[in-house]
């Protein structure tokens, strides 16, 4: 089975799988220092403590070695700033998901993050193509789907659990494999 690559460089910041045990304590403080930040849009963050946390890595590990999920820390400087991660929605569909330390907003780091997350996916055969989902509230990701290259394609009911900020709909974006190359390789993707 195909994986996309551990690291992927994005210039001044990379993309690299996170470890069970080398990011247990990187990984707990940028929540604990994210979660007012996310709180509105992440119902997970109520749960959040150490076990949620070794449970997050120990799962993050085994679901990276089935190829159902591929989470990443963003990274700057060696110093993880935010996650992004593909998981399998349904055969040939993969959805993205993304979030920064609030002090990385505002610096196009999520949307070259997700940029560059998509274009690695798009080199793995069974995709065929990404999805990205947020409340309509949550202007931030819809920006970041935007500037990612995905287009709106509906609005549905939110899955449970409902985030303490959500309206109960999400917004869904699309992102098409790119059309082979006239040479019947796949497109080049730019981040």
């Amino acid at each position: 089975m195909e994986r996309p690559s551990e690291t992927i460089e994005c210039g001044d910041f990379a993309l690299r799988r996170w470890r069970e045990q080398r990011d247990f304590g990187s990984v707990f403080r940028l929540i604990e220092e994210s979660a007012d930040h996310l709180r509105p849009w992440m119902p997970w963050v109520d749960g959040h403590s150490e076990e949620s946390t070794r449970d997050f890595l120990a799962k993050s590990e085994a679901k990276w070695a089935r190829g159902e999920v591929y989470n990443y820390a963003v990274a700057k400087d060696g110093t993880p700033i935010g996650m992004c991660q593909a998981y399998r929605a349904r055969p040939g569909v993969w959805r993205m998901g993304y979030w920064l330390h609030p002090a990385a907003t505002g610096q196009g780091i999520a949307s070259r993050a997700t940029a560059a997350l998509a274009a690695e996916m798009f080199t793995l055969p069974d995709v065929e193509y990404l999805e990205i989902s947020h409340d309509p509230a949550n202007i931030s990701s819809g920006a970041v789907a935007r500037r990612s290259g995905f287009t709106e394609v509906r609005r549905e009911e939110a899955a449970p659990p409902a985030a303490p900020s959500g309206s109960g709909v999400d917004v869904v974006w699309r992102l098409d494999r790119p059309a082979p190359s006239a040479n019947g390789t796949p497109a080049p993707r730019t981040a």
